[in-house]
């Protein structure tokens, strides 16, 4: 029977509703979507992926550095298992490339001594000391007058923001429900009970509710009259580099981390980039993702220390990410103030890593709740595969032109990414509704030029694909518009390319 919705497209009940459409958020979606229960997530962006998930190291951590017997250790461990396992066929790319902790100085080989201990105390395998021929062989861009390292042989870094939309596309597979541009509002209660979400779309009926939304988690812990925890928002500055220097970092090289972070990598990306980041900087804005000149020299120095010859004339980015730090530990469990509302909250690092466990956690919390949990017989575990034009032979090519002319056109020239891709991306379950969304699934704008050549035509394949003007295209977020509409000129949604016509060069 097809769901009562409101007016504004919301269900008017469900059985569980999800807040926050970051990676973790996601992924418990895609959990709950394992048993006959009715799901709904909602995000308040026009997409998943917007917040501390789009903007991340994209490591997943072999787990040696949180405190034993902390959330962060056990998680940590446990979703390295998970990705491990999932990866493949959900389509989140991943590669096992190991990660090694430099030490500078011989206080720092100390620390390293302790960070093995600590490892294998929390179940973390294959954790090796090196000595400094050893990461040399290994990593010959290094400093030449280290102490030594600590090598993590199952370390492996992933795409945070393809992981998470993997994660939605394929709750949505299973029955679960994305609603975009859905920001709560609010709880109702009864005896202390929850009974309802409010959203600005309407008002949702459940007895459970996950609060997974990252930076803005205190905020709806608020509006629970749960005052239990904070959010800080902790800054971190990004240099992604151009690909034609790949062979800079074999692997993930990780300074000896400090009370604070992790501090400053120099880091290969799934996609064959290399970045240098991030610096910690605690700010007092929810939003303040500015890069500045300070914390890019900031990250210049200390990953100067790993590797003294970085090639600043081949960098094509910065960036800013926002860690949502609410202290030592993650928050994971029901509110104090109020029944049925669950808590997945100051997820930092290694939150990516983490995302699959705390999914499983948090079901765990709430069939301890009262939540019936039955498993779906129909639960779908893997996503389809679609076609990565650039990765394929010449005849592959050749046979996916053949099938579809839109595989033909090339839209974005720095990473071969054809038009059929950028099509796939908005039409797929949760597909891409902004400029932003299109990049973060199938990459242009990512290389070289940023964006320069591609951009344009990205905005025509949106305006078309979703029947809107292109004044209507947004860049990311709910307000992020592109062009500014003078009267007169606004042209008939989607009239100016109906029938799907090629986007020509």
């Amino acid at each position: 029977m097809q769901a009562v919705r409101n007016s504004g497209g919301v269900p008017s009940r469900a059985d569980v509703v999800v807040i926050g459409g970051g990676v973790v958020g996601c992924a418990i979606a895609r959990e709950l979507s394992r048993y006959r229960l009715s799901v709904a997530l909602i995000e308040r962006e026009p997409d998943v992926a917007t917040g501390t998930s789009k903007a991340n190291s994209g490591i997943l951590h072999a787990g040696f550095d949180a405190e034993p017997g902390t959330w962060k250790a056990r998680l940590n461990v446990r979703g390295a298992k998970l990705y491990s396992d999932i990866a493949e066929g959900l389509g989140i790319p991943r590669r096992e490339i190991g990660s090694l902790v430099v030490a500078c100085t011989p206080t720092e080989r100390e620390e390293l001594e302790k960070l093995l201990v600590r490892g294998r105390e929390n179940g973390v395998v294959g954790l090796e000391l090196w000595n400094r021929n050893q990461v040399l062989d290994h990593e010959p861009h290094v400093a030449r007058d280290i102490e030594g390292a600590l090598w993590a042989p199952n370390a492996a870094v992933a795409c945070p923001f393809l992981a998470t939309v993997a994660f939605a596309e394929n709750a949505v597979r299973n029955g679960a429900q994305v609603l975009t541009e859905c920001p709560v509002t609010g709880f109702e209660t009864e005896s202390g009970r929850l009974v309802a979400v409010r959203t600005a779309r309407g008002r949702i009926e459940t007895r459970f509710a996950v609060n997974a939304a990252g930076l803005y988690s205190a905020m709806v812990a608020r509006l629970a009259n749960d005052d239990s925890f904070t959010i800080k928002p902790r800054a971190g500055e990004y240099v992604v580099f151009d690909r034609s220097i790949n062979d800079l970092a074999r692997s993930v090289l990780f300074p000896t981390p400090t009370k604070v972070s992790k501090g400053i990598l120099v880091s290969p990306t799934v996609h064959g980039n290399i970045f240098i980041g991030p610096n910690a900087v605690d700010v007092d804005q929810l939003d303040d993702t500015e890069t500045t000149t300070a914390g890019l020299e900031e990250i210049v120095i200390g990953a100067r220390r790993m590797v003294p010859n970085l090639p600043l004339q081949s960098a094509i980015t910065e960036f800013s990410g926002l860690r949502a730090a609410a202290g030592k530990d993650f928050i994971i469990g029901e509110s104090p103030a109020l029944k049925g509302l669950l808590h997945a909250a100051g997820i930092q690092s290694p939150g990516l890593t983490s995302a699959p466990a705390i999914a499983e956690t948090i079901v765990e919390c709430l069939r301890e709740a009262g939540l019936e949990l039955k498993p779906s017989p129909g639960f779908v575990p893997v996503n389809p595969r679609r076609p990565k034009f650039a990765e394929l032979s010449r005849t592959e090519q050749a046979a996916l032109v053949e099938s579809d002319p839109l595989y033909g056109r090339v839209i974005c020239r720095c990473e071969t990414i054809t038009e059929a891709e950028i099509v796939a991306a908005i039409q797929a379950p949760c597909g891409a509704r902004t400029v932003d969304g299109v990049k973060r699934r199938v990459r242009p704008g990512c290389g070289r030029c940023q964006g320069g050549f591609c951009g344009p035509r990205v905005v025509d394949i949106l305006a078309r694909e979703l029947n809107i003007p292109v004044t209507a295209v947004r860049k990311e977020t709910a307000e992020s518009w592109l062009f500014l509409e003078r009267e007169g000129l606004a042209r008939p949604a989607g009239e100016h390319l109906k029938d799907r016509k090629p986007v020509h060069a």
